[in-house]
């Protein structure tokens, strides 16, 4: 079953809900991890680690350095869970 956008980014806003604090309703696609939801290189990990394991995709360290908005998450998400 193709993972759907908005489902992705329900349960993105979740993760970074649990390890940041930060609230559901902050979360969008165009906020940057770092700069506008201050999530920390360690933290980024842990919501990396925990969308594996929700989505059951795999984000290569590669990858995972690209991911620089919440929307790039949703979107390698997506296809990988496509692919």
């Amino acid at each position: 079953m193709a993972l759907q956008h908005d489902e992705v980014l329900a349960g993105l806003a979740e993760i970074v809900n649990e390890i940041a604090g930060i609230p559901t309703a902050d979360i969008d696609p165009s906020k940057s991890f770092t700069d506008e939801l201050d999530v920390d290189s360690l933290s980024m990990v842990e919501v990396i680690v925990a969308a594996e394991e929700r989505f059951g995709v795999t984000i290569p360290d590669e990858d995972a350095r690209n991911l620089k908005t919440v929307g790039d998450a949703v979107e390698f998400i997506v296809l990988a869970g496509d692919a």
